[in-house]
């Protein structure tokens, strides 16, 4: 009997626990991380596409025909501006020089002579010792010799320049290219023979492009006030090259062209860029990055509170005030380090959800944490 009763009360205080813990709780709403997202200025940066191209070219040609009798440069040395690169011939043109010098002296000699006897006509015609027409010939005699002197002294200055252009000359400071003729070749200056070319390299040029649609944005985004524009020498601009390092010098925008390719529907948009050790060369492909301005009223939200829908329309869960998960479809087309640049569809002070994406639906109530 004892037995029946220590039983009886067991089970009922089994049941008493087994209610207790199955007793329901209120559950509670799920936690997420979010982001208070606030205006900041951001700098405008546009990636293009480009090559580089030297800063200045010269095509080393004949000026005049002749037997070249040595190179004095290396191939691909740098050379100064006025260095001597090829000897041509000089014998016949020095030739002409000495000729040219002897029928100026010629006609030196004759202006003084022809002079003299004018000034002594001069004198006679006052006592009728010559003519009139005598002294008049006198003097045209005078003048014809001046004027074969001029013409004897430009005939020298053409020799000696032409003997000048023996010795082929460096235009520009720069680096060689290939020789196109060796010792001994023939070249003329009527088909003005092209021996090698010089580049320099240091600074150089980066030609860029870039389509009218993304300029016509810029200027659109410039009138209405959104973007600060940066003056032509303000305009930063940073390279990437082919294998995806990082060019250490920063350059500098030049300009931009005004007139729009009809083939591709771009402009070119050229800057310059310090380039002392020539890692930079002529034809290289590089990608390069433009601060064109400076937006102030950009919210910056991070990377992965930001998805994509099918529709490719970027959108982010924003928590209201009521705690209350909503769903908002933003206008973000570039991004600014590990963070996406919106430009429409937040409001300054929004919270969007960066941690908890996952567990969380349009709707729910939600306990935020920043």
């Amino acid at each position: 009997m004892n037995r029946t009763l220590y039983l009886l009360a067991a089970l009922v205080a089994l049941g008493g626990c087994v209610d207790a813990k199955e007793a329901p709780q209120a559950p509670q709403p799920p936690e997420v991380s979010v982001v208070t997202v606030r205006k900041a200025s951001v700098p405008v940066v546009t990636e293009l596409p480009g090559r580089t191209s030297a800063y200045l070219v010269a095509q080393v040609r004949a000026r005049v025909d002749g037997i070249v009798l040595k190179r004095e440069f290396s191939e691909g040395a740098d050379v100064k501006a006025g260095q001597r690169l090829y000897q041509i011939d000089p014998a016949p043109y020095r030739a002409a020089l000495n000729s040219a010098l002897g029928v100026l002296q010629k006609a030196q000699a004759n202006l003084a002579a022809m002079t003299s006897q004018a000034e002594r006509y001069k004198i006679l015609i006052g006592g009728n010792g010559v003519s009139k027409q005598e002294y008049d010939n006198a003097i045209a005699a005078q003048g014809q010799a001046a004027a074969d002197v001029a013409s004897s002294a430009a005939a020298v200055q053409t020799a000696r320049i032409n003997l000048g252009y023996t010795d082929v000359v460096s235009a520009i400071t720069g680096r060689t290219g290939p020789s196109l003729v060796t010792q001994g070749a023939y070249v003329q200056a009527s088909a003005a023979t092209l021996l090698t070319t010089v580049q320099q390299i240091d600074p150089i040029y980066v030609d860029l492009t870039q389509t009218s649609v993304a300029g016509l944005q810029l200027r659109r985004d410039a009138a209405s006030g959104q973007l600060k524009l940066n003056g032509p020498d303000q305009a930063k601009v940073t390279l990437t090259l082919e294998d995806g390092t990082k060019y250490p010098a920063t350059g500098t925008l030049q300009f931009t062209d005004i007139t729009v390719d009809p083939a591709t529907g771009s402009v070119t948009v050229r800057a310059v860029f310090p380039n002392p050790d020539h890692v930079l060369l002529p034809g290289m492909f590089v990608h390069a990055s433009i601060e064109e301005g400076v937006n102030d009223n950009a919210l910056l939200v991070p990377q992965v509170g930001v998805t994509h829908n099918p529709q490719g329309q970027a959108t982010a869960l924003v928590v209201g005030p009521d705690n209350k998960v909503a769903l908002r479809t933003i206008q973000a087309s570039r991004t600014s380090g590990a963070n996406w640049v919106v430009d429409g569809g937040l409001k300054d002070g929004e919270r969007v959800i960066v941690a908890g994406v996952q567990k969380v639906q349009p709707g729910m109530t939600v306990r935020a944490v920043n």
